[in-house]
C-alpha cells in the first residue's frame, strides 16, 4: 500500500527550510521596497522597457490577484496584478521590468526560454501521471508501472532546471534595463535586487525540493526492488 512516509519530510527538508527563508526574504523585500517611490507606475515601466527593445506590438493588461504578474507568450501580452500596475513603487517597476524581460527572451528565442516553453507539456503530463502510475504500480504490485511514474515525474525535474536560467536572466536584463533607462537610479537598485534576488531564491527552493523528491523515490523503490 501508498503511506505517507516521515522520511521524505527528511529527505526534502533543506528545500523547505530554503523555501521558508526564501518566502520571508520576498515579504520583508517587496514591503521595503513597495514603501520607496519610483517615477513611473509598474505598468508605465514596463511600457518603456518594451518600447525599448522593439516591443510595441506586446500588450499589457492588468489582472487580478496578488503579484499574480507573468507574460503569456502565445498571447504576446504582459499580464500584471493590479498592485504592480498601478504601483508608482520600486517594488512594482521591479516586477514588471522582469516580465518584460520574459518578453524580451521571447522576442530573441532565448534558447533556455524556448526549452522551458517545449518542457511545460512535459512537466503537466508529469504532475498528473506520477501518483496514478505510482499508485497503480503500489497497489498491483507491478514495478514498471512505479518507474514508470518515477519518470513521469522526471518531468516535472527537467521544467524546474530549466526554468532557473530563465528566470535569472528575466531578472538581469530587468536590472540593467531600469539603470539603463533611467527608471531606477543606481543608488537606489538595492531596494529593487532585494525583491527580484528574494523571487529567485524561491525558484531555487522549488528545483532543490524537485530534485530532491526524484531522489527520495529513485532510492526507496531501488530499496524496495
Amino acid at each position: 500500500m501508498f503511506y505517507f512516509d516521515p522520511l521524505y519530510l527528511i529527505f526534502i527538508s533543506p528545500a523547505l527550510i530554503l523555501a521558508l527563508w526564501a518566502q520571508l526574504r520576498v515579504k520583508m523585500a517587496y514591503a521595503s521596497a513597495q514603501g520607496m517611490p519610483a517615477p513611473l507606475s509598474g505598468a508605465a515601466a514596463a511600457r518603456h522597457v518594451l518600447d525599448s527593445a522593439g516591443l510595441t506590438g506586446v500588450a499589457i493588461e492588468m489582472v487580478p490577484g496578488h503579484l499574480s504578474d507573468h507574460y503569456d507568450p502565445r498571447e504576446k501580452v504582459l499580464r500584471l496584478s493590479s498592485e504592480v500596475y498601478q504601483s508608482r513603487s520600486l517594488a512594482a517597476v521591479g516586477i514588471a521590468a522582469h516580465e518584460a524581460g520574459h518578453a524580451i527572451q521571447d522576442a530573441h528565442a532565448y534558447a533556455p526560454l524556448v526549452v522551458r516553453n517545449a518542457a511545460v507539456p512535459v512537466a503537466g503530463f508529469g504532475s498528473g501521471a506520477f501518483f496514478i502510475l505510482l499508485i497503480l504500480g503500489l497497489a498491483l504490485q507491478v514495478p514498471w508501472l512505479i518507474w514508470a511514474g518515477i519518470i513521469a515525474f522526471s518531468g516535472i525535474v527537467l521544467f524546474q532546471v530549466v526554468n532557473l536560467p530563465v528566470e535569472f536572466n528575466a531578472s538581469a536584463r530587468a536590472k540593467a534595463q531600469l539603470v539603463e533607462l533611467g527608471i531606477v537610479p543606481s543608488d537606489q537598485m538595492v531596494y529593487v535586487n532585494r525583491v527580484l534576488n528574494a523571487a529567485a531564491l524561491t525558484y531555487v527552493a522549488a528545483t532543490l525540493q524537485a530534485i530532491l523528491t526524484l531522489l527520495y523515490y529513485i532510492m526507496r523503490f531501488s530499496n524496495r526492488d
